[in-house]
């Protein structure tokens, strides 16, 4: 059957899929089906944590669909399901909270909304120094509303605009009049940063870029 991106990568990196809700179970059969170890996909739910390689994985709240292709479950079922418009139910959307042997806490939004959360448990549990942030809008918050997430919610002394569903960058700049340069000129207080292919950034502990940016 179609296999994804995830798990191709983990086969080719022998690395760990870290997910919660059903998505843990589906990456375990996929991997076994392609000859990895089922063990490679590990379980954590809202509030719990995993290690894995030093590194603290959690889970916090995300609002998004989380539905999966039929393509993906293949025979009779998935194509019943394909006719009639609907996909698979793998679970509750989540974000993730990494907290690093240097003592970096970070966030990644995932696809969401704004939501409580951000706030509550973001930056008054974790308090997240990093921020990784989707505002592509449409299926999850535009630029306007991820600046406020940024500016009222998560406060992070640094964000990363993620999955911004355009040509963001030129030659290494925000493009005038793009999502990402609106959300740019909207965040205040935090840096905002640009992920460019083929450069490594590296942050401290308190979430600040000390190279790569």
């Amino acid at each position: 059957m179609p296999n994804s991106s995830a798990v191709n990568i983990a086969l080719a990196k022998k690395s760990k899929i870290v997910t919660g809700s059903e998505m843990q179970a589906f990456f375990a059969a996929k991997l076994r089906a392609n000859g990895g170890q089922a063990s490679d996909s590990i379980l954590a739910r809202f509030g719990g944590t995993q290690t894995v390689g030093g590194v603290r994985i959690s889970t916090v709240t995300a609002m998004h669909s989380n539905g999966l292709d039929p393509d993906y479950i293949g025979g009779d079922m998935g194509k019943a399901m394909k006719d009639a418009g609907i996909a698979g139910y793998v679970g509750e959307a989540t974000g993730y909270i990494l907290r690093f042997s240097n003592g970096l806490v970070a966030y990644l939004s995932g696809d969401t909304g704004i939501t409580s959360d951000m706030e509550n448990v973001v930056r008054r549990h974790y308090n997240a120094k990093l921020t990784v942030l989707n505002i592509g809008d449409t299926f999850t918050t535009g630029p306007s509303e991820a600046a406020y997430v940024i500016n009222d919610l998560v406060k992070p002394t640094t964000v990363i605009a993620s999955h911004v569903n355009e040509v963001g960058t030129k030659a290494g700049k925000a493009v005038p009049g793009s999502k990402t340069d609106t959300f740019m000129k909207a965040v205040k207080g935090a840096q905002v940063v640009l992920p460019l292919s083929g450069k490594t950034m590296e942050f401290d502990a308190n979430g600040k870029c000390v190279a790569g940016c």
